[in-house]
Parts: structure tokens; sequence; C-alpha cells
């Protein structure tokens, strides 16, 4: 019944954020039409978590891009220029960090310390 998902990230620079996807975290992608890229995510989970009325509201929706090695992504991504704008902490799902996307805010990275249902992740 579901194949996929297609996930939005609205940016004030639309352009840098594109670039930022494809030549900094190298995102595969097709162009849509006229310049409107379309990237290719690894596999995705989808986690529902209760709305508490104080920091978390219903109707919000967070991305955080998963790795297996924060550590080592963080370095990674750093050594291409990449801004982090939190360290790395420890929270009981697992270790977590953003990184800005220029012209589209921030997005979560983070690596899990639950099982996960995804190849790879397994028993985090």
């Amino acid at each position: 019944m579901i194949d996929g998902v297609h996930a939005l990230l609205f940016a004030d620079d639309a352009e840098a954020a594109r670039a930022f996807l494809r030549d900094v975290l190298g995102l595969d992608s097709v162009d849509a039409g006229g310049g409107w890229l379309i990237f290719a995510l690894p596999p995705a989970e989808l986690a529902v978590h209760p709305a508490d009325g104080n920091d978390r509201t219903a109707g919000e929706h967070q991305l955080f891009l998963m790795c297996r090695d924060i550590r080592r992504t963080a370095a990674e991504l750093e050594a291409r220029g990449v801004e982090l704008t939190s360290p790395v902490t420890e929270q009981r799902f697992g270790l977590v960090t953003s990184l800005r996307v220029p012209g589209g805010g921030e997005v979560g990275l983070y690596q899990p310390a639950h099982p996960s249902p995804l190849r790879g992740f397994e028993g985090a």
C-alpha cells in the first residue's frame, strides 16, 4: 500500500539548500523540471511521539538524518564545511546533534540506540 515517503524541506534559499544536499551531502537527485530537484533519501523509519503540550505540539514534524557512527559522521561533515549547530549529546533514544542546511534551517542527525526496522540499524 505505502511504497515510500516524500518529505519536504522549506527553504528561504532553495538553490543553496539544493546545492548543499547535492554537493555536500552527495544525495542523488533527478530534475523534475526547471531545476526543481527531487532527492533520493536513504531508507527511512517513522516514529510517533505524543504531543506533550510544552515543547512539542500536535501536528509538529521533525526531520532527522540517521547514521551508524555520529562522531565519525559529524567529523566528516565538518571537514566538508558543514556547520553543526549543537554538540553531540546523549538522549535516551540515541546520540543526537543538528546541522545547518544553507538557506533551509536545521535538520537533526542521530545515531539510534533503539532497535530499528531498517537493515543495518537493527539492535543499535
